[in-house]
């Protein structure tokens, strides 16, 4: 017999459903966050967190001295914070009774925010502040790419301190979300042309998609470069690089077109009016008013045309290639726009022998092409123009400067090479010069110091190359490139901003925006109340950034306090007006018995009224107060079944270039028909007596 043995196992010890990570484990994931790659000098990555660590700073600084910022769209985030319609659409109104004059997308990040903090400054402005931090890191990691550190934080660096950016990135305004956007799809398409796979193009085509559904045609300024330089250097065939582009249409045309298609398919009966177009079609708003007529200056029912085809001039400023260097314009944006374009040629002479998929070339030309194609749609466009849009040039003039700059660095053993960098630089700080003389009373001691670097830095750029003279160099010329934006942001960012027209830096001859608000970095002067580009009070924030019953939010001082609500004051096309305690009461009183606690005309003045009140306000006529919502046939039967309380006489209206003029016959008719009283110096007609 053979005897057998069998070997038992001993069962194993249950395990433990504890899923946390281990504390080694924790403390590694830590330290990658802070040390980055290990293949990357061990400064890189912490500088990179100090960037951004101090782009926030100084983002977020004295961020509720804006108090509401613009009112237009602080109404229409408080709507959609309070009824999902209005989410959706994008309503001026939590009753829907017509769209701001833009799609919603802008609005849905700051509405959400609002839902989960409550209403206040911070809750609407933090969201913009956080998408400007995030823009300098896209910036950052797509020059990183194919470029040194120290060149991605000079680009990072170059666009945190961009006035314009430091403006639009502390403002409620679509602007911030757009420029997000526009740098992920740069971001994105750079990827695509490393690899050559498709999926990074389509989401690329996501992200412009979205930035239509964020400021409708301008998302599609970038098109061209990003299709350009795809074609040029993706490492396929021509075959797949067309079908890869074609796919990425399919995405822009798919992530734009669903919210479109909603709109227009929705009944009208069912849905707000759509703000800004006539025949109530979100379509015409597109290709009109928001799409062609920026160019043309055809827009039916705007204020006023722009500077025509050539460079007349106009409301909005004179047409032609000197745009962006003119009035407040320059000061925006224009401080490294000449250094930008030079070195953009420089570099690509100089990278003229790189291979046809070479991704330093490929980089440069994404971003020199966005700001080359971009500044010249906005210099002849004659339609509406704000010298707050150039915030769309930010990213594109950083990441050009920064390797212009690096390539320029790395070719200095050429004698010409010298030469144009120091002219470069010595241009530079003249043209500092010029920008800060046209506010000649702020700081003026600022251009000599900028105009004496530049030479210095000239000078040293101009010696052969020395290891000894490398940091010096790189210093001084830092310092006379810099300086001036710099002092303009930090002006920025000390001063309250509040309207529909906003300018960074200090007042300027000849300038059409403001600040609004007064506690300006070496004292900058606000803009004037009720002024083109000040706004219907001077700007200021509610008490501890929360929305006020006595006055409008965002009201308050010149030198950018508290506002008192003792008085009131009617709204402007530009600005919302004050709303004095007794007036806010008086529309409190039963508003839940109404679908409206008042109308007026213009969105701005029906914004100050919501604000205060935190209850519908019917903005008649959308923004001008030439769209055709409600005709008078509709206000006398919203009249008769007793859904809007009072009327509050003021603000704006009339045929507005061709525009309806329901608004003007709503307002005569009221006049008409019932019987005014005065309460805080505002005129109101109740509609129930």
């Amino acid at each position: 017999m053979i005897a057998m043995s069998t070997t038992v196992t001993p069962a194993a010890p249950p395990t433990s459903r504890n899923t946390a990570a281990p504390p080694g484990r924790l403390r590694g994931a830590l330290r990658q966050l802070v040390r980055g790659r290990e293949s990357a000098a061990a400064w890189e990555r912490p500088a990179l967190l100090v960037l951004l660590a101090m782009t926030a700073l100084l983002y977020l600084w004295d961020l509720a001295a804006s108090g509401y910022a613009n009112s237009f769209y602080s109404a229409a985030v408080q709507a959609g914070g309070v009824n999902w319609e209005a989410f959706f659409y994008g309503s001026s109104d939590a009753a829907n009774s017509i769209t701001v004059d833009k799609p919603p997308a802008s609005l849905w990040i700051m509405a959400l925010s609002v839902r989960l903090f409550g209403l206040s400054s911070w809750s609407i402005l933090v969201p913009e502040a956080l998408m400007g931090v995030a823009t300098v890191g896209l910036v950052y990691a797509t020059v990183r790419r194919h470029f040194t550190a120290r060149t991605a934080l000079l680009a990072g660096s170059v666009l945190a301190i961009t006035p314009v950016a430091a403006l639009m990135f502390r403002f409620n305004n679509p602007d911030a979300l757009l420029v997000l956007l526009l740098t992920l799809a740069t971001y994105l398409t750079l990827r695509g042309i490393e690899s050559g796979r498709i999926r990074w193009v389509v989401w690329a085509g996501v992200a412009v998609g979205f930035g239509f559904l964020t400021k409708q045609l301008q998302a599609f300024l970038i098109l061209p470069v990003l299709a350009g330089v795809y074609l040029a250097a993706a490492p396929l065939s021509w075959r797949k690089r067309f079908g890869h582009l074609f796919a990425a249409l399919g995405a822009v045309i798919v992530s734009a077109g669903w919210w479109v298609a909603i709109v227009e398919l929705v009944p009208a009966s069912m849905r707000p009016y759509i703000g800004g177009s006539q025949t109530n079609s979100f379509l015409e708003l597109t290709f009109g008013y928001n799409g062609l007529g920026r160019l043309t200056g055809n827009e039916t029912g705007s204020v006023t045309g722009g500077g025509g085809a050539t460079a007349g001039g106009g409301m909005w400023g004179s047409t032609g290639i000197l745009r962006m260097f003119e009035n407040e314009v320059g000061g925006q944006i224009s401080w490294l726009l000449p250094a930008a374009l030079v070195l953009f040629a420089l570099a690509l002479v100089l990278g003229r022998r790189r291979p046809r998929a070479d991704g330093r070339r490929a980089t440069l030309l994404l971003f020199g092409g966005w700001l080359v194609v971009t500044a010249v749609a906005f210099s002849f466009m004659a339609g509406i123009f704000h010298a707050y849009y150039t915030v769309a040039l930010a990213p594109a003039l950083a990441g050009t400067v920064a390797i212009g700059a690096a390539a320029a660095w790395g070719a200095r053993r050429l004698l010409a090479v010298r030469i144009l960098s120091a002219a470069t630089v010595l241009g530079t700080g003249v043209w500092a010069w010029v920008l800060l003389d046209r506010a000649a009373d702020w700081l003026p001691w600022l251009k000599v110091v900028v105009l004496v670097a530049s030479v210095i830095a000239a000078a040293l750029l101009l010696l052969p190359p020395r290891r000894t003279l490398a940091a010096v160099t790189i210093g001084v010329t830092l310092v006379a490139a810099l300086l001036g934006p710099l002092a303009y942001t930090l002006q920025t960012v000390t001063t309250a901003h509040t309207g529909s027209i906003v300018t960074a830096g200090p007042t300027v001859a000849g300038a059409m925006g403001g600040p609004g608000g007064g506690r300006g970095f070496g004292g900058g002067a606000p803009g004037g109340a009720n002024a083109p580009g000040g706004t219907g009070a001077a700007g200021g924030t509610p008490p501890n950034g929360a929305p006020g019953a006595g006055a409008a939010p965002g009201a308050g001082t010149a030198t950018g306090g508290t506002g008192a609500a003792a008085g009131g004051g009617m709204g402007s096309l530009l600005g919302a007006g004050t709303v004095g305690s007794k007036l806010a009461a008086l529309l409190a009183t039963d508003a839940s018995d109404y679908t409206w606690v008042a109308a007026a005309v213009g969105s701005n003045s029906a914004a100050g009224y919501q604000l205060a009140t935190q209850q519908a306000v019917m903005p008649i006529g959308g923004f001008n107060g030439s769209d055709p919502s409600p005709t008078l046939a509709q206000f006398k039967q919203y009249v008769a079944d007793g859904r809007i309380h009072y009327f509050i006489a003021g603000g704006v209206g009339g045929q507005a270039n061709g525009g309806s003029s329901a608004s003007s016959a709503i307002a005569a008719w009221v006049a008409d028909t019932f019987t005014a009283q005065t309460v805080d110096g505002v005129t109101v007609y109740d509609l129930t007596q």
